[in-house]
């Protein structure tokens, strides 16, 4: 049996600049624009957004090489990136999944900007990238 996700975490929007985006998502939308964050070892800054029962995350791409980097450069705009959901036994998850078949991009957890996360690769689900999100690593932000 697979753990079931428990609800959605956050949206994930990637985008050329953290700077320019919070001009509109900041500032005209009035969401709340917690502190931006470098993620080095996923090539990326990070700012998470919020508003009641609602967080946006938007992603920024520090090195034209990375994925992240490649994946706006494909589609030449900013444009979803991810959905993630919490999960309460990340690695349980990740070991139900990968036995029923499910195509992981990760096997283990890594550190992402607010805890322990792996990612299901977007074969798995029609076209979606999915993160998923360790409920007792949520305390436990990435730092760097």
């Amino acid at each position: 049996m697979i753990p079931e996700a428990r609800e959605l975490h956050h949206v994930s929007v990637v985008v050329r600049s953290i700077g320019e985006s919070l001009r509109f998502y900041r500032d005209t939308l009035q969401l709340r624009a917690g502190p931006v964050r470098n993620v080095a070892d996923q090539q990326v800054r990070v700012v998470f957004l919020t508003a009641p029962n609602t967080r946006i995350e938007l992603i920024e791409p520090t090195d034209p090489t990375s994925g992240v980097a490649r994946f706006l450069a494909e589609r030449g705009k900013p444009t979803l990136h991810h959905l993630c959901f919490v999960v309460d036994d990340l690695r349980a998850t990740l070991a139900a999944l990968a036995e029923r078949g499910v195509e992981l991009i990760d096997r283990e957890p890594r550190h992402g900007a607010e805890g322990d996360v792996a990612f299901v690769h977007p074969r798995a689900s029609g076209g979606v990238l999915i993160e998923l999100i360790d409920r007792a690593s949520l305390d436990r932000p990435h730092t760097s």
